[in-house]
């Protein structure tokens, strides 16, 4: 294990938001995982457990219903093609992190693209789950519900 996680076992405030990802081999999604984003692992497998800064990734095989989860199937996505779900980064630079991640074997879908209130890109992971890397740059002084 090369990371620790005591807040992931205890949370410090009662809760801790992670990410689960159904994946198809988990061994290959956890050294993609490291090498791409850098994440520490916490546990190989069983769930496999991996820090990214201040969240955490737990990454688990497909399989069959659970005595938890009786009549649910657990399938990583059927194709890239449709999102169901994305996890969303947010950086201080994002042309640094997009240069620093395609050197390390990310596959981005563009370059960075400025949209006026953010600047984002797009990477898949190997079994196709989209991850959105984003910058703020002036989103938080429009005014919007919840901004004034």
């Amino acid at each position: 294990m090369t990371g620790e996680a005591p807040d992931y076992f205890r949370p410090e405030n009662g809760a801790v938001l992670t990410t689960l990802l159904i994946v198809r081999d988990v061994d290959r999604s956890r050294e993609y995982y490291q090498r791409v984003l850098g994440a520490g692992c916490v546990r190989e497998r069983e769930p496999c457990i991996l820090r990214f800064h201040n969240s955490y990734l737990v990454l688990n095989t497909e399989g069959g219903p659970t005595d938890d989860k009786p009549a649910v199937q657990a399938r990583a996505p059927a194709d890239s093609a449709t999102l169901g779900c994305a996890m969303n980064i947010r950086v201080t630079d994002v042309r640094r992190v997009h240069a620093e991640w395609s050197s390390r074997g990310g596959e981005f879908l563009t370059e960075p693209k400025d949209h006026g209130v953010e600047i984002r890109c797009y990477l898949r992971d190997p079994d196709g789950y989209l991850i959105e890397v984003g910058q703020a740059a002036g989103i938080l002084s429009e005014t919007g519900p919840g901004n004034g």
